[in-house]
């Protein structure tokens, strides 16, 4: 048990004192007798023999009112995480030639879907290298000729594999391109307003969390030509709010890519390949890195490099949880006062 007010302790070497005083103002009560032999010979009555009680409830009720003036109460331990999480926005290139083909894990599949399996290794933990994210706030961005935002930023983690799973590559040639700048700048316009993401949702989850750093993650295979923004325009407003982009070039080598519509077969010429110089100035120009990958093992390896320099930080804090009991000894001291006062007016009540 711990008091708040020690100090009231202090008043119980009043106790000795005033009892003292009243003893010596006390008026003994006085009967008649016939004669002096008349009342030795009666001896001392029960009455007259637990003559004390009343005094002694009266100092137990002091007492006891002293605790209560301490202030007395009971703790205990609990721990608290305080939690400085990363705002993460994932950017994915979803055009046409990221249908191009890719292994993942010995079989044979197209560079989306080794991106999009990476990026759950990356999120969620492939119980290897990874140990996934699961104290950051994390939003998908998904874009081709024009960003979509494929999951926003959230803390609920486990919503994030079916958001990956529902990019799919372009199925019509009006949706195809390259908006890198487009998509950037929403990136970096849905984590400028991360503090109000997080007030929402702590009003249903733990208020100790806060955000340490904000960045993005873009990856891509082609050059930006679609939109309006261009890529450095909006690298330009990622480093003015803060934000760090980290720029993954995918392939980089002409290719002819062929998708299967429900018009037939659509197939996207190469072109120019990857614009690393645009990626890699994005980077620069926000305090991020610059990272090519070429197959599935490099591109987890940057991502692994990215999981270590952006590291999560956890605080535990030890704090005792004091609850008041006072009351207990509050009620106690009254119950105490009228008992002895009951006593006093009836049993042991002094006739003059």
């Amino acid at each position: 048990m711990h008091f708040e007010s020690p100090l009231s302790f202090l008043l119980l070497l009043l106790i000795p004192f005033l009892s003292w005083i009243r003893y010596r103002r006390a008026v003994p009560g006085t009967l008649r007798f016939p004669t002096i032999q008349n009342a030795v010979k009666s001896g001392k009555s029960i009455r007259q023999q637990l003559i004390w009680i009343p005094s002694f409830l009266r100092i137990l009720a002091l007492i006891f009112l002293t605790i209560a003036l301490a202030r007395p109460q009971t703790g205990t331990e609990q721990i608290r995480d305080i939690t400085q999480g990363i705002a993460i926005e994932m950017v994915v290139d979803r055009s046409g030639s990221m249908g191009q083909e890719m292994e993942y894990r010995g079989m044979k599949t197209n560079r989306l879907e080794v991106v999009k399996q990476v990026f759950k290794e990356f999120l969620l933990g492939n119980e290897d290298d990874l140990k996934g994210r699961p104290s950051d706030l994390i939003g998908i961005i998904s874009f081709a000729r024009y960003p979509d935002t494929t999951c926003p930023l959230t803390l609920a983690h486990g919503a994030l594999s079916p958001f990956i799973d529902s990019i799919k590559l372009v199925q019509t040639r009006e949706e195809d391109g390259t908006a890198i700048g487009d998509a950037l700048a929403l990136a970096a316009a849905r984590l400028q307003k991360v503090d109000e993401t997080i007030a929402l949702q702590k009003q249903h989850g733990d208020d100790a969390y806060t955000i340490k750093s904000r960045i993005i993650i873009l990856l891509s295979d082609g050059e930006n030509n679609r939109g309006k923004r261009t890529p450095l325009e909006a690298a330009a407003l990622a480093a003015k709010w803060g934000i760090k982009v980290y720029t993954i070039a995918i392939g980089g080598e002409d290719s002819e890519t062929s998708i299967q519509t429900p018009f037939g077969v659509y197939k996207i010429p190469g072109g120019q390949g990857v614009d690393t110089e645009a990626l890699q100035a994005i980077a620069k120009q926000t305090g991020g890195s610059f990272y090519q990958a070429e197959d599935e093992k490099s591109l987890r390896s940057i991502y692994e490099q990215i999981d270590k320099m952006e590291k999560t930080e956890i605080e535990s804090i030890k704090y005792i949880d004091y609850k008041e009991v006072f009351l207990p000894f509050v009620y106690m001291t009254l119950f105490l006062i009228g008992l002895e006062v009951l006593l006093r007016e009836t049993i042991f009540r002094k006739i003059p």
